[in-house]
């Protein structure tokens, strides 16, 4: 995966539609088109005080994360990014999609706080590498720069 050019098409999206839910779906897209072995890319948006779903590609979702629960929840939290290889070994893994096995979620700021994270899951074991990792914080990074809630 080329992430260079992953990032420049993301900061390229949000120069077109900063707004968050138009960002947010164009993204979503753009990672499931691009990322191979993902069976669900989105983002949840922190909303009355826990993560509601967002703009996403894949099967049907959770609505409602609370702060602290799965590993959507414990992103927001802890404020860093979850790599997990294997989800059925993650302490309160909530299974949206019982297909997945291994999930990334990486919380995006604006002024200081964390107001969404982005989230991916894979049908296959441990699918996120370290380079996956930096390589999507730099997406969330490109699109924390432009952004507009």
């Amino acid at each position: 995966m080329d992430y260079d050019t992953l990032v420049k098409q993301a900061a390229a999206l949000g120069e077109e539609e900063a707004w968050m839910f138009s960002l947010f779906s164009n993204v979503s897209a753009l990672i499931m088109e691009s990322l191979e072995d993902l069976n669900w890319a989105g983002f949840y948006i922190v909303r009355s005080g826990r993560l509601a779903l967002g703009p996403f590609q894949g099967k049907v979702a959770c609505i409602h994360i609370e702060k602290g629960r799965g590993v959507c929840g414990t992103a927001w939290a802890q404020d860093r990014t979850q790599r997990v290889e294997d989800v059925h070994s993650f302490p309160g893994h909530i299974a949206c999609d019982s297909a997945s096995n291994s999930e990334i979620v990486i919380p995006i700021h604006r002024d200081g706080q964390v107001i969404a994270v982005m989230d991916l899951d894979s049908p296959k074991l441990a699918r996120f590498t370290e380079r996956d990792q930096a390589g999507l914080e730099a997406v969330v990074k490109a699109i924390e720069q432009v952004i507009r809630t």
